[in-house]
């Protein structure tokens, strides 16, 4: 359990730092648009109101608030499920990563009403027209470890 609260407090840092530098160090916010290694990576601001690739966003408060109750529940869901279990060190890294992207982006809508996304990766010839941040490709990665890497008899 020690392990998957170090890893969530990991990546809730990195995922909440990147996004102070790059949105608000960088004035991203006001900029829209930095080209990084253009067009493999490129800094382009989307304030995410709803969950992946803006689906039900509807800029409505109470939407806001579902969701952070959503990603609650579903971090406690995974402590929940996890807890007394005899796992492998990668499903509590996993849950850690899962859990510290969840709460990355609760923080962002409690402070700022919606997500802050700033990657954007392009590339061979295809235009990609998302943006996403550190705690989606944590959350991602979390729960693609935990369907991989977690037992079901509870052993090592």
């Amino acid at each position: 359990m020690r392990l998957l609260a170090l890893t969530a407090l990991i990546i809730f840092v990195a995922d909440q730092l990147s996004k102070y530098v790059v949105v608000f160090h960088m004035r991203l916010h006001e900029r829209l648009t930095i080209d990084v290694l253009p067009p493999l990576l490129t800094f382009r601001m989307a304030w995410n109101e709803g969950i992946n690739f803006g689906l039900f966003a509807n800029s409505s408060g109470a939407m806001r608030w579902v969701l952070v109750a959503l990603a609650l529940a579903v971090s406690a869901g995974v402590l929940w499920w996890l807890r007394g279990q005899t796992q492998r060190p990668i499903v509590w890294v996993a849950g850690g990563f899962l859990i510290g992207g969840a709460l990355g982006n609760v923080i962002d809508r409690v402070l700022y009403g919606a997500v802050a996304d700033f990657l954007n990766m392009s590339c061979c010839g295809i235009h990609n027209p998302f943006s996403f941040n550190i705690a989606d490709i944590a959350i991602f990665i979390g729960a693609v470890g935990l369907v991989l890497f977690t037992s079901d008899n509870k052993t090592t």
